[in-house]
């Protein structure tokens, strides 16, 4: 063998260029023939020359074309804010005459909520001060009093809510609608997860695509920025023209497709392939959705200051754009975790978001946009209803705090086809497991499916051998909670 010949490039050899060449190629011959009579040749041609984010009709008439996902990481406490427990008043102090249920770290006598709770609208729900502008539009909410998980730990619940698995690779909820639906705007992301000051906990796992394709992650945006090109980076090319970018572009998509057609199907050069072109798309429209300075003021002084009003606004324009999903995280890391100061930390927080999501609802409202779009509101997990002991690495040692619970805990969603106005299961007397009509995330995710239009026992998607569905092999639809 000469120097040439050990560095010249081979061409990969799949298993289709296999059949092929072997035997003659009577073997590639009988594969073809198999796949015309299953029609995934006219499929496969069709998947390539369609654009995977292009709008697409789900299994049946859906009650919900978009998502805004408020997501409280960390896990709020449900007997603080949407679950009152009046027994907690009682035993406060005191040892509950229920043995505690195992959480992440001990746990001690019961500790009454700070809060005060009051009926809301027509239904009469009550919900704590912390939420008070949320609860004007309670009669729009379905209140969900009986979630429960599997683990009390961070990683897996998160997980858990977000990709319907704790351990597993598997693509996220978001993930899941835009390989479903795709998207009514080619010139934004399908899906949109926006987080200010970095990352949460497991970090963009929570909005990955797992083994779908990867124009279906989540792209991921900081907004504790205002400033366009701090948002989004890279989004515009101060050396080049549109129309000297559409020519690179151009050139640069011919030299993929070539390189592309040599190896056959590659679902991760697919994906960059996509990623090129909506980047440039992006230059479009992004830097108008995620400037709030054009809104009324009195839209403006709805949502209330700060970069939580600033990006549950933003959301509500991207979803007004065409936008498929869009997820709203608190913050970096876990704000919502208080195992210690709770009053102080969950007045804090809820004071953050309170006024904008309050405002986010009636103006889905007043838009027309809240039937057919879904608000999802919660956490991974609950709290305890009983105090966290002093644990040295764990805590301050304040014993004012709750541990995390995920036996029990509350998730709300408004619009887009849901029961309004209505409570759904609860917990026992004390908030510490969930007992009646119990609502699994499994059976949470079921629904939401449903109301996207979808079966989850029939929406598949065929990896390693195997039809995985967003539910894996569980849920059950909770038809209480659709109207």
């Amino acid at each position: 063998m000469t120097i040439d010949q050990a560095h010249s490039p081979e061409p990969v050899v799949d298993r289709r260029d296999m059949l092929r060449r072997c035997g003659m190629g009577m073997g590639g011959l009988m594969f073809s023939q198999l796949l015309a009579e299953s029609g995934s040749v006219q499929k496969t041609l069709q998947a390539a020359t369609t654009n995977p984010l292009s709008p697409k009709m789900p299994q049946f008439p859906a009650r919900a074309k978009h998502v805004i996902h408020l997501f409280m990481n960390g896990g709020p406490s449900h007997v603080d804010t949407f679950d009152p427990k009046p027994k907690l008043d009682e035993y406060d102090g005191k040892k509950l005459p229920i043995e505690n249920l195992r959480t992440e770290r001990p746990t001690g006598a019961a500790m009454k909520s700070p809060f005060k709770f009051q009926q809301y609208g027509e239904s009469g729900i009550p919900v704590s001060e912390l939420f008070k502008n949320t609860a004007e539009s309670i009669d729009e909410i379905a209140v969900i009093r009986s979630m429960h998980a599997d683990a009390p730990n961070h990683e897996p619940s998160l997980l858990l809510m977000n990709c319907g698995e704790a351990r597993q690779i598997r693509p996220s909820m978001g993930s899941w609608l835009t390989y479903g639906m795709g998207t009514d705007n080619q010139n934004l992301p399908a899906f949109v997860v926006m987080c200010p000051g970095g990352y949460p906990i497991q970090e963009s796992q929570n909005w990955q695509a797992g083994f779908l394709p990867g124009i279906y992650q989540g792209t991921y945006i900081d907004t504790k920025h205002k400033e366009i090109n701090k948002l989004i980076a890279n989004v515009e090319n101060k050396r080049l023209g549109k129309s000297q970018q559409r020519k690179q572009l151009d050139l640069l998509q011919q030299m993929n497709e070539k390189h592309l057609q040599e190896r056959g199907h590659d679902p991760k050069l697919e994906a960059r392939i996509q990623a090129y072109e909506l980047a440039y798309r992006m230059q479009i429209e992004a830097a108008d959705v995620f400037d709030v300075s054009s809104e009324p003021k009195h839209i403006l002084d709805m949502y209330g200051p700060g970069v939580q009003a600033r990006q549950i606004l933003i959301a509500r324009r991207l979803v007004e754009r065409g936008v498929r999903f869009v997820q709203v995280w608190h913050g970096a890391g876990q704000p919502w975790d208080n195992h210690d100061d709770i009053e102080v930390n969950h007045r804090r927080l809820a004071g953050q978001c309170d006024q904008a999501i309050g405002a986010l609802l009636k103006d889905l409202k007043q838009r027309g946009l809240l039937e057919e779009t879904l608000v999802i509101w919660g956490g991974e997990f609950g709290r305890t209803p009983v105090v966290e002991l002093p644990k040295k690495g764990s805590n301050a040692g304040k014993i004012n705090g709750r541990d995390h619970n995920h036996w029990g805990f509350t998730t709300w969603m408004a619009g887009g086809g849901v029961r309004g106005g209505y409570v759904h299961g609860a917990t026992d007397e004390f908030g510490f497991r969930a007992v009646e009509d119990k609502v699994h995330v499994h059976d949470l995710h079921a629904t939401i499916m449903k109301l996207m239009g979808f079966d989850h026992e029939t929406f598949t998607y065929r990896y390693a051998g195997r039809d995985f569905r967003f539910t894996d092999v569980h849920g059950r639809v909770i038809n209480e909670l659709i109207a």
